[in-house]
């Protein structure tokens, strides 16, 4: 994958802007700063790859504006060999921020050719996510628990199979209300049977589909 200067210099500037609007973790910003956004976006789009906004990917779906990945990264509070599952793969943009950032990321989407595409535009980075078609709402039992679990679109409510397979001590981020508009949630489980809900603010994303999501 081609990456120039021309390339480089505007992540700095991408990761200057982030800073402004408020995006307080370092490690974040200085994963973001590596990695070449422009190779997850249609050739077309590749021209605003490095503008704050999201861009469509195609099939309804869309890569999420960086601040939006920047945001829910930081709300993870991810250290290096964590486990975390990612719901939601998409243009495997957010999985590589997470590679990036030394975590064991496990990743799933439901749409083929996304999941395709994704491993693809990895594997060709040098990160190696373990990926999974399928529906993410029900997550991934295989490999649980998950120290963090991150949903990467919007829920009608925080599906109970996410909740199972966190970890005690574990984060789950999750945007949920209704297709239009959501609160970012922060679910943390405190013991077996006690999960802590809080919500940071409001985003808009594309809705989760799947058996414990809305329903297509």
């Amino acid at each position: 994958m081609l990456d120039t200067f021309k390339h480089r210099g505007l992540r700095n500037k991408l990761v200057e802007l982030l800073r402004e609007k408020g995006i307080p973790n370092e490690d974040v910003l200085t994963a973001i700063g590596r990695i070449p956004r422009h190779g997850f976006v249609e050739s077309a789009f590749a021209d605003s790859a490095y503008e704050d906004r999201p861009l469509p990917i195609g099939d309804g779906q869309t890569i999420s504006q960086p601040y939006t990945v920047a945001a829910q990264t930081s709300l993870l509070q991810v250290k290096p060999r964590m486990k975390v599952l990612e719901i939601g793969t998409g243009s495997g943009y957010q999985a590589a921020v997470l590679c990036e950032m030394g975590c064991k990321v496990f990743s799933i989407e439901r749409i083929r050719n996304h999941h395709n595409a994704a491993r693809k535009v990895l594997e060709e980075l040098g990160y190696r996510p373990r990926l999974k078609w399928g529906d993410g709402s029900a997550g991934w039992r295989t490999y649980a628990p998950f120290d963090r679990i991150l949903v990467t679109a919007g829920s009608p409510g925080i599906p109970n199979p996410l909740k199972e397979q966190l970890a005690v001590g574990g984060r789950l981020i999750i945007p949920f209300g209704n297709r239009k508009q959501q609160e970012m949630g922060i679910v943390t489980r405190i013991s077996n049977t006690e999960f802590k809900i809080e919500r940071k603010g409001s985003f808009a994303f594309v809705p989760m589909i799947g058996q414990h999501g809305w329903q297509d």
